[in-house]
């Protein structure tokens, strides 16, 4: 069941990246894994960042994501 939630909850939350969807997505798995960060050259050592490093920059610099719809869907995940 909880394992249906999180699938639920990374599908939606991929829904409101709006540009650099894919490498946001993996730029932000690799923060939630990555136990030390210091540097962007630290995340894209990270497993699951499957991209080149300078796609980091990239990610950061299109991506627009949906913040109010992303922090009511955060939200709405933490009280259920």
């Amino acid at each position: 069941m909880k394992n249906a939630r999180l699938e639920e909850f990374r599908q939606v939350a991929y829904k409101y990246l709006a540009r650099a969807k894919d490498a946001t997505f993996e730029l932000t798995d690799a923060i939630l894994l990555t136990r030390n960060v210091y540097s962007l050259a630290d995340l894209s050592l990270s497993p699951v960042f499957r991209r080149k490093w300078s796609s980091i920059y990239e990610a950061l610099q299109d991506s627009r994501p949906q913040r109010q719809k992303l922090m009511q869907l955060y939200i709405k995940q933490i009280l259920f």
